[in-house]
């Protein structure tokens, strides 16, 4: 039988936004980036209290069904534990459904407050898995988690019964790598994105991913003057195109001036990596088109603070 927590017991989880796929990474590759949510989570002696405050404060549910409430109870589900009453207090400034993480940060500050208020019984390994099963894929989650950037893959076992294991492993970010984020106003959903992508692909498409991957890989650790070649893609941008042509568009635009341009996630942000300055002039581009331009470091890991 779980243990109950105690009323009073409070904690606050700082979680970063993250990138994924990073071109050619297709639910591999992920990096955490300097856009932060709060969350504050005190066991109450019953019922369920949210308040929502900044992005999604009008559209979010405020109730059980909330992502970071349902993360919780994983979280203390797999410690072992459970709670009388919750009250969950989220401070977004992840842009919502824009391809910037807000629902896997969402995952991991829920699986991550609760990991804090049980004494931190869960590894790393652990939060990473549970905070995953939200999404289906590691590499948002697994950014959230331990900062920088991370390989992720999933393990689904041939029953069909067994659950999935979603596996990651950090990588050290080259210092002077920076991300601009180009956030159009419009959301776009992750299934919706997805539904354009073929049901097969080329040898030849596959091959080139593969390659670029492993260019990317080391384009952000030791050399980052390959990042404009590490970003290359032909598995899933292209047809995403069809469905976010802004997006397309300021990737085309970007990449043909030299920068290494991607869709983020799944859209329909458009993320930079580089080791300077996007210049201004580029920049008032995407802004006098209604485009919300951030600029961005690689950020840490997810923070928790028990407090009381």
């Amino acid at each position: 039988m779980a243990q109950e927590l105690l009323p009073g017991q409070r904690v606050r989880v700082t979680v970063p936004g993250s990138s994924a796929n990073l071109g050619p990474g297709f639910d591999t590759l992920g990096l955490a980036l300097s856009i932060h949510d709060t969350v504050e989570v005190e066991i109450t002696e019953s019922g369920v209290e949210v308040e929502i405050h900044g992005e999604g404060a009008e559209e979010l549910p405020t109730n059980e069904s909330h992502l970071v409430v349902r993360a919780i109870r994983a979280g203390l589900r797999a410690a072992g534990m459970e709670a009388p009453g919750l009250k969950v207090v989220c401070h977004n400034t992840i842009p919502q459904s824009r391809g910037l993480g807000s629902s896997a940060a969402a995952a991991v500050a829920g699986v991550a407050a609760a990991n804090g208020l049980c004494g931190f019984p869960l590894s790393d390994d652990q939060v990473i898995q549970e905070a995953s099963v939200f999404e289906g894929h590691p590499d948002n989650a697994a950014a959230s988690v331990l900062g920088g950037a991370v390989v992720s893959w999933t393990d689904k076992p041939v029953d069909g019964r067994t659950a999935p294991q979603y596996r990651a492993v950090g990588l050290d970010v080259h210092p002077d790598i920076r991300a601009t984020a180009l956030v159009p106003s419009f959301h776009a959903s992750t299934n919706a994105v997805r539904q354009v992508l073929p049901s097969d692909v080329s040898h030849i498409d596959a091959r080139f991913n593969v390659s670029r991957a492993a260019v990317m890989v080391t384009a952000l650790t030791n050399h980052p003057e390959l990042l404009w070649e590490g970003t290359r893609d032909r598995l899933h941008q292209t047809y995403r195109a069809e469905v976010l042509p802004v997006t397309a568009e300021w990737v085309n635009r970007l990449r043909n001036r030299g920068y290494a341009a991607f869709l983020s996630g799944a859209g329909p942000t458009c993320l930079v990596l580089s080791t300077g300055a996007v210049p201004d002039k580029v920049l008032d581009e995407a802004r006098e088109s209604g485009i919300k331009v951030m600029e961005l470091t690689v950020a840490g890991p997810v923070q928790v603070e028990v407090e009381g």
